[in-house]
C-alpha cells in the first residue's frame, strides 16, 4: 500500500499509523519508522547545513503505537563536527529507547578518489512482497505498506539477501530527509537476512547503528542483508544500503535470537 504516512504528528507527539506497526505485538512499532522519528527530531534540533551521518539507539523497550515524543539535547555544536543524545518517552512517560547521533557540516566539493561500484537500478528488478506472514499477530504492519523488488536471482528465502524497498512518508503531509527515509529498511536487516521463518524463531534487535556516508538521492533502496545466528543466541545483522548510484550506508543490529516457544 503506497503512498501514506508511518506517523501523524500532533503538538511533538507521534501518533502511529498501522504502516508503523512491527511484526511481534500489534501494540508495539517497528523500530525502523520509530529510527526515522529520532533522525527527523535530531536533524531538526541540529539545523543546516549539518548532515546526520550516524546514529545509534538502545531500544529498551517496546515503542508503543498509541505515541511517543523525541526530547533532543545537542551535546556539541563545532564549525564541523555537532552531536546529540535523544530520549524516546511514551505517553506514559517511561523510556523506550535512547540514542545518539553525530552530524557533519558538509565541506564544498572537491575531487577527491572514491569507490567505483556497480550499481544495480530498480527497475531491472521483479516485483515482490516483503515478508507478509512475518508476524506474531493478525493487524495491519509495516511489511503490508512497503513496496518491494527483489533483484535478479533473490527471493524472500531465509539466507543472505538483496531486496529493494520503497516506504511511505515518514510523517504525513512531509517530505522525509534522505536519512530519515533510510531508516526504515536499515531496521529490516534482521528480517531481510533472517537464517530461518519467524514461525520457528525470533530475532529481536536490541539496537541499530546506521552509519551515512552519502545523502541517498532515490526513494527505493537496496538493502544487502545478512544475519550471524549463533547457539548462545546472540547475533548481528548486517546491512549494506545503496541507491541505483551506489552504497549509501550500513547499518548493524544486536540480535537476541530464539526457537519459538522456548
Amino acid at each position: 500500500m503506497m503512498p501514506g504516512a508511518f506517523f501523524d504528528l500532533d503538538a511533538g507527539v507521534y501518533l502511529a499509523r498501522d504502516a508503523a506497526r512491527g511484526p511481534w505485538s500489534p501494540d508495539h512499532c517497528h523500530a525502523g519508522p520509530v529510527a526515522g522519528a529520532i533522525a527527523r527530531s535530531v536533524e531538526d534540533a541540529a539545523g543546516a547545513p549539518r548532515r546526520l551521518v550516524r546514529l545509534t539507539i538502545d531500544l529498551m523497550r517496546p515503542v508503543p503505537m498509541a505515541g511517543f515524543q523525541v526530547a533532543v539535547e545537542m551535546t556539541r555544536a563545532g564549525k564541523r563536527l555537532a552531536t546529540a543524545q535523544a530520549v524516546v518517552q511514551g505517553l506514559d512517560g517511561k523510556t523506550a529507547a535512547t540514542a545518539s547521533a553525530m552530524l557533519i557540516t558538509p565541506a564544498p566539493p572537491v575531487d577527491l578518489p572514491g569507490l567505483i561500484s556497480d550499481a544495480p537500478h530498480p527497475d531491472a528488478a521483479s516485483e515482490g512482497r516483503f515478508l507478509t506472514d512475518a508476524r506474531l499477530h493478525d493487524r495491519p504492519f509495516l511489511g503490508d505498506f512497503v513496496q518491494v523488488r527483489f533483484p535478479p536471482g533473490e527471493t524472500d528465502a531465509p539466507g543472505p539477501t538483496r531486496l529493494w524497498m520503497r516506504t511511505p512518508a515518514l510523517v504525513a503531509g512531509e517530505d522525509p530527509s534522505p536519512f530519515q527515509r533510510l531508516c526504515p529498511i536499515a531496521d529490516c536487516g534482521n528480517a531481510i537476512g533472517r537464517n530461518g521463518e519467524v514461525d520457528r524463531f525470533t530475532f529481536l534487535n536490541t539496537d541499530l547503528t546506521i552509519v551515512c556516508h552519502r545523502a541517498s538521492r532515490s526513494d527505493w533502496l537496496l538493502s544487502d542483508a545478512r544475519a550471524h545466528w549463533h547457539t548462545d543466541g546472540i547475533g548481528l545483522a548486517e546491512a549494506r544500503i545503496s541507491d541505483e548510484h551506489g552504497p549509501v550506508a550500513t547499518a548493524l543490529q544486536s540480535l537476541i535470537v530464539s526457537r519459538v516457544g522456548n
